[in-house]
């Protein structure tokens, strides 16, 4: 599998109070967290869809949209289900507290904060996130190559599509199919094929860059997600990705087989319309497709509804 950039620790405060996010800050810049802090709800949860933290503290009392309000949308949405929330609260009732909790909160701290149980609550939640993250990521695996799989390739997508559109940074798509396939698993055996498959994952991943998402999209379909990658820079990565899988060699009964794949690739800068998943992927494969038709072996792109083939031996 392709290792990822291992990223900070990171807590968001949806607080309206700015001394308290800078209070919060100092409580838990000892535990080597990276804060970030919105003064309302609405601001609150459009950072956490963007960025997905790994803990949100989030004021009860905030104002027009209140703190219970934005914990049931964030409970609701995709990319933010799974984040824990502590509630902040200056309240002590204990219908408060239960509400709270009854909406998905794991835990609350009462203002003023105590510096001890602020942080010791805070550890407890992130801990339990890190062994929940640990069993997600085993489910996110593809049991032949060790790649992501299609599942964790659709949420990181639309989670990528997200902070694309907040930043205005490129995000591009890359869907490679391996040429022939069938044809290779009629002539040498479906365990020589599983022996491509591997062979290919593994040549995809050690030509990807570090910040890139390499996944088995299915059967002999794979998908690379390229961050921050404009078409310039993918139009390069792609044909890097296209030459390494070509030049691995593979050995079936004596006999040296090679073996190629065909490549499509969109770029947000070239996909007009609305950047949805499913308007990315479409355009990818289109541009794939466009590939298989050419003769395999290639890369096409999806530039403003035309589909382009690229020169190789870069």
């Amino acid at each position: 599998m392709n290792p990822e950039v291992p990223n900070p620790t990171r807590v968001l405060v949806i607080d309206d109070t700015v001394s308290i996010h800078k209070l919060i800050v100092a409580r838990l810049r000892p535990e080597g967290l990276e804060v970030t802090a919105e003064l309302d709800g609405q601001s609150g949860l459009e950072r956490a869809i963007t960025d997905v933290p790994d803990l949100i503290l989030l004021d009860i009392g905030l104002p027009r949209v209140d703190g219970f309000e934005v914990c049931r949308q964030l409970k609701e949405h995709a990319a933010t289900r799974n984040i824990p929330i502590i509630f902040l609260t200056g309240d002590t009732d204990t219908e408060s507290k239960v509400r709270g909790l009854d909406l998905g909160a794991v835990d609350y701290v009462t203002k003023p904060f105590d510096e001890v149980e602020l942080r010791a609550r805070v550890r407890a939640a992130l801990r339990t996130k890190r062994l929940q993250d640990m069993l997600e990521q085993q489910s996110f695996l593809d049991g032949l190559t060790g790649l992501w799989n299609r599942a964790y390739l659709d949420r990181r997508l639309e989670a990528e599509l997200n902070v694309s559109e907040r930043y205005g940074r490129p995000l591009t798509v890359v869907m490679a199919d391996v040429d022939n396939f069938k044809r290779i698993n009629d002539t040498h055996g479906h365990l020589f094929g599983d022996i491509v498959l591997q062979g290919i994952a593994e040549s995809l991943s050690a030509s990807a860059r570090r910040s890139d998402i390499v996944a088995r999209y299915g059967g002999e379909e794979f998908g690379v997600l390229l961050t921050g990658t404009n078409l310039k820079s993918a139009i390069y990565v792609s044909e890097r990705l296209r030459a390494s899988t070509e030049s691995r060699l593979y050995e079936a009964r004596n006999e040296v087989v090679r073996v190629t794949a065909s490549f499509g690739v969109a770029c947000t800068e070239d996909v007009e319309g609305e950047l949805s998943p499913e308007a990315m992927l479409q355009a990818a494969d289109l541009a794939l497709y466009a590939s298989k038709e050419a003769g395999r072996n290639c890369v096409h792109l999806f530039r403003r509804g035309e589909l382009v083939r690229i020169p190789g031996a870069f």
